[in-house]
């Protein structure tokens, strides 16, 4: 099999690929390009979401978005329209269930029906490919507000075929962000070649004037990442994008609870991604800021939850993110009430309301660590790019194979799992082991530092231990896994 690379596929080789990809199951059948341009055309401006993100980024706003997805269409209705009257929601998600996040489209076909049967949701998201075009454009016409495609899946092609035709103006993923953390045996040339057919597809859409966004997974696995692998990731996704003519990208990354370095992390992504994609002649993309609330451990205890999604919001608002992704009070006890959701999303809007007009001071912490990360994500991607030989696809693939790509606690045979993470005596995420990243002695030295501060603090080496310390640490109130007194 043809190794991929970084060339935008041919618009007619695209098109004489999808007839394979729409017979995947029997609803792909009734997506017809030309049918589905003229129906974006006819919706309000309002349901788009490059509208709406464009929209705020002018007035500097940060808007929520929770995560949220049911089997039947009736009650999707219904749990998104309280998210957004209920929870004050600014734009929404249709989460996709886990079947059709592994192509078990029988499977997601079961869940319907017991779901009918047992009059509750019986699959953990939506299963857009199984209801089809209809019931999507049936749900983006009873909301308000526009909506976010939200899954986790390796091969989405079918999955963006059926929603985008069904008016869905926003796909969540990329072919190493919904890899890596995701599945175990998925290579990453299958998810490089997938995932060119879907930018490729939303290239299209853009082409003939429609306009959708793309957001890559920035939290990963959501643990303990230092802020240059998953900007690393996010830039390279977004170069792959912009290559089959992405327009709209929002690049974010997951709260690690150091004020500083989130902050620092949001302030870099956009203005590294900006000057990645315009040294590679892509100086038309518009590029928004996505910062995803602690996708850790949470504590059981609800009002202790709030003070999480608190510092979450907090956190967002002083960086300027474009949009936040709230979490829920019941994070510890499984997949929220509607009621919990919309509590989640009306405690960080009343968070960002009131810290629309205050700033963070540009002091010294705060721009060291934006030059570590800027120097980090620099490194990190000058080596996948020479490895690549210029081309950024052959890079990311090698790169994994060698380590020089590497993403704490995935479970990817693909990736080598040797860069292991733990929080420095003020709670910023470092590099206990950078493994074979192509960092410098300045850089490691500079985490062996700040971890050796730490170890000295607490009368302990810094090890391993310390890793298993801080996952648990939120869970147990605290940011950074001290050891027992």
């Amino acid at each position: 099999m043809k190794k991929p690379n970084n060339h935008k596929i041919p618009e007619d080789e695209f098109l004489a690929m999808r007839p394979e990809v729409l017979a995947g199951w029997p609803t792909g059948q009734r997506v017809d390009l030309e049918e589905a341009l003229e129906y974006h055309s006819s919706l309000a401006a309002e349901k788009n979401m490059v509208n709406r993100l464009q929209q705020a980024l002018k007035k500097r706003e940060t808007l929520t978005q929770p995560r949220a997805g049911v089997a039947l269409p009736e009650e999707l209705k219904e749990l998104l329209t309280f998210l957004h009257q209920e929870g004050e929601a600014d734009v929404l998600p249709t989460t996709i269930d886990s079947y059709t996040r592994q192509n078990q489209y029988q499977e997601a076909d079961r869940g319907i029906e017991e779901s009918r049967q047992e009059d509750r949701s019986m699959l953990n998201g939506f299963p857009a490919v199984n209801h089809g075009v209809e019931v999507c454009r049936d749900v983006i016409e009873s909301i308000e507000v526009p909506l976010q495609v939200r899954h986790g899946t390796p091969d989405s092609r079918l999955l963006a075929e059926i929603t985008l035709a069904g008016g869905f103006s926003d796909f969540e993923g990329g072919p190493i962000s919904y890899n890596i953390p995701y599945a175990k045996n998925v290579s990453l040339e299958k998810t490089l070649r997938d995932w060119q057919y879907v930018d490729r597809l939303v290239g299209l859409y853009q082409a003939r004037g429609i306009n959708i966004n793309r957001e890559p997974f920035g939290p990963l696995t959501g643990t303990l990442i230092p802020p240059s692998i998953s900007h690393a990731v996010a830039i390279l996704e977004a170069l792959l994008a912009a290559e089959q003519g992405v327009k709209y990208l929002s690049l974010g990354c997951g709260q690690n609870g150091n004020m500083v370095q989130d902050i620092a992390a949001i302030d870099t992504l956009g203005e590294l991604a900006e000057k990645y994609l315009t040294a590679e002649g892509y100086s038309d993309i518009t590029i928004t800021t996505v910062f995803h609330q602690w996708m850790g451990g949470f504590p059981q205890d609800e009002a202790k939850a709030y003070a999480v999604i608190s510092w979450g919001a907090a956190t967002a608002a002083l960086s300027g993110a474009t949009k936040v992704i709230v979490k829920t009070p019941h994070e510890a006890m499984g997949i929220p009430t509607k009621e919990a959701n919309a509590d989640g999303l009306k405690a960080t809007k009343q968070v960002v309301n009131m810290m629309k007009e205050q700033s963070f001071d540009q002091g010294e912490k705060l721009e060291r660590e934006k030059q570590m990360i800027r120097k980090e994500v620099d490194q990190i991607l000058s080596r996948v790019k020479e490895i690549g030989e210029g081309d950024w696809c052959q890079g990311i693939n090698r790169s994994f194979e060698a380590g020089i790509l590497d993403i704490p606690f995935a479970p990817s045979k693909y990736n080598a799992g040797r860069v292991l993470p733990a929080r420095d005596n003020n709670g910023a995420v470092r590099y206990l082991d950078s493994g074979e990243l192509p960092f410098d002695i300045e850089i490691i030295e500079f985490h062996e530092n700040r971890l050796a501060e730490r170890g000295q603090f607490e009368e302990r080496e810094a090890s391993f231990q310390m890793v298993i310390d801080d996952i648990y640490a939120i869970g147990k109130g605290m940011l950074i896994g001290r050891p027992r007194e």
